[in-house]
């Protein structure tokens, strides 16, 4: 054991921040506590959830409903609206304190924006878009993540410090469905608020809203890749057709055709909606990776040996600038035209 590491038994629980935003919780955070509670099968910890906000009463019985055990209230109006530093410093405050063993954070521009400020001042191990995760018998965190371009998943471990901190992916996991009954087996504790507005170094002068689609929300998706050519308009249309979000492969992000946030696989986001089209997409590992969880899917392509084939409910071998817009056609309603292929 090295000089600076932390007497690893003064620690225990698994906590999930279940991060909110005016009364809406993020859907990560329910996939948090889904997968945590797996990891305490094996702990034998209390799954601990912690909401930071204001108003969070309805947010603590949801998320007692769906699996925690016990759930710590920072509730203030100095949370609303988000900001690093006020969030930052409650959370290493509760941190420092109560000494969770294992600290779960939804990889959303908050959690992966906060993070840091808690890991590094209360020296804990912190491994960021995880994918994957598992512990040991001795409570080691087996944290998986994407590394050199997702060619491999690397296992990163944090054997002498605590806690163990990770942001998760959004989508990779199967969210916990709420039980009622729970809730009045739970505990919610509210907590000391530790900063108050006067001690803030930062104000919310003015927000602009930009993209702000969520793609790992969406019940359906046509994702374009290098395929397309630079011409979103036959995909956008089947999209609009569909009711469906438009997504992409890395390469079409890379020529900036699509916004990254758009973006599907390993380097990019996890989704499963239940339908999925991929329009010129030829299905790289790293991309199947992250759409392989999706009920439905689709396949467009003009090369009838495309691998994206091999992971296609229903595939299309044809000209996307064809078969795009006749879907679109038969989907409004129109009379579909002959397309090769």
């Amino acid at each position: 054991m090295s000089d600076d590491a932390v007497d690893v038994g003064e620690y225990e629980d698994v906590w999930v921040f279940v991060e909110e935003h005016g009364g809406e919780v993020m859907p990560v955070s329910w996939e948090l506590l889904a997968e945590a509670a797996k990891l305490t099968e094996t702990t034998g910890d209390d799954l601990v959830a912690l909401a930071i906000g204001e108003g969070l009463e309805t947010v603590a019985d949801e998320a007692l409903a769906r699996g925690a055990d016990r759930v710590l209230v920072a509730d203030d109006p100095v949370f609303e609206p988000y900001r690093a530093d006020p969030y930052g410093e409650q959370f290493r405050a509760m941190v420092e304190e109560r000494k969770p063993s294992i600290v779960l954070i939804g990889g959303t521009h908050t959690g992966r924006d906060f993070a840091g400020r808690v890991a590094v001042p209360a020296h804990a191990g912190l491994t960021a878009d995880v994918t994957e995760l598992d512990v040991d018998d001795e409570g080691i965190l087996q944290a998986r993540r994407p590394a050199f371009g997702g060619d491999v998943l690397a296992t990163i471990l944090c054997e002498e410090h605590r806690p163990q901190m990770a942001t998760i992916r959004p989508g990779v996991f199967e969210a916990a469905a709420p039980d009622p009954e729970r809730v009045a087996d739970g505990d919610v504790v509210s907590v000391d608020v530790v900063v108050d507005e006067a001690d803030a170094i930062s104000e919310v002068l003015e927000r602009e809203v930009g993209d702000t689609a969520d793609i790992t929300e969406a019940e359906r998706i046509v994702a374009v890749g290098r395929g397309v050519e630079g011409d979103l308009e036959p995909a956008r249309r089947l999209a609009e057709a569909l009711d469906a979000e438009l997504a992409a492969s890395r390469a079409a992000v890379d020529e900036g055709w699509v916004d990254g946030a758009r973006q599907v696989g390993q380097t990019g986001k996890t989704v499963r909606p239940d339908l999925y089209v991929a329009v010129g997409i030829s299905g790289a590992i790293q991309h199947v990776e992250g759409m392989n969880k999706s009920g439905t899917v689709v396949a467009i392509n003009d090369d009838p040996n495309a691998p994206i084939f091999e992971h296609a409910d229903y595939g299309i071998v044809g000209d996307l600038f064809e078969v795009c817009p006749a879907l679109a056609d038969r989907l409004e309603g129109e009379p579909i035209q002959e397309v090769t292929g």
